[in-house]
């Protein structure tokens, strides 16, 4: 038997959070996306302010991420003769990333019966709690913003069997939660990891300068 000296490919992942259903939102990339696009926009004071305020920040960045083609592909599956695969194909998967975009059925079953029986306010419900993950060290708290799927294969029952996502997300920060919830302190943890990360980079960078490699002036 041959050993693979290949490293073991982590792969990203979306999970959503909802107890009334905690197995629905549970989406782990078959194919990493070739890419994603991040941007971030500083989150200062608006207005001209004072002398001292132009290096002020009012809290963590207002940050995008994009990702490109997150493929979903039956293929392999249809050739090993699985069984959802056969039955279904993608659609599961497909189903389990639009679900973090709709309301439960029973939540909004409630809310039609309580405006029937005349209710004079009705709570809008809560999408679950969606934890981008793109490797250990970068796990964040997230909103889905866009969503474009475009099916290129279906089986003779038109399941789709190959298709093509892409998903927009807004990073939600301490900013957006309440100091009791979930999603507070898994962003602190993702600031805190960053912050070690730019150390890291900052040494690294340090030393080539002390070393003579880099001159700045």
């Amino acid at each position: 038997m041959s050993l693979s000296n290949s490293p073991k490919l982590t792969k990203g992942a979306i999970i959503g959070f909802d107890l009334m259903n905690p197995l629905a939102s549970v989406v782990i990339f078959q194919y990493n996306p070739a890419n994603i696009k991040r941007q971030l926009e500083a989150h200062a004071p608006q207005g001209e302010g004072g002398k001292s305020e132009p290096m002020r920040l009012t809290g963590a960045p207002k940050e995008t991420i994009t990702l490109n083609e997150v493929v979903l592909d039956a293929t392999d599956q249809l050739a090993a003769s699985d069984p959802i695969a056969g039955t279904m194909g993608i659609y599961p998967q497909l189903a389990a990333l639009e679900m973090l975009i709709y309301p439960k059925s029973s939540a909004v079953i409630a809310n039609t019966v309580l405006m029937a029986t005349g209710a004079i306010e009705v709570v809008p419900t809560d999408a679950p709690f969606i934890l981008f993950i793109w490797g250990l060290k970068r796990v964040v708290p997230v909103r889905i913003t866009s969503f474009n799927i475009t099916e290129e294969r279906h089986d003779p029952n038109l399941n789709p069997i190959a298709a093509k996502v892409d998903l927009g997300l807004q990073v939600l920060s301490y900013n957006d939660f309440s100091i009791t919830h979930p999603g507070f302190y898994t962003f602190m943890a993702h600031q805190v990891v960053k912050e070690t990360m730019a150390t890291i980079g900052s040494v690294n960078n340090l030393s080539s300068v002390v070393s003579g490699n880099v001159k700045l002036l």
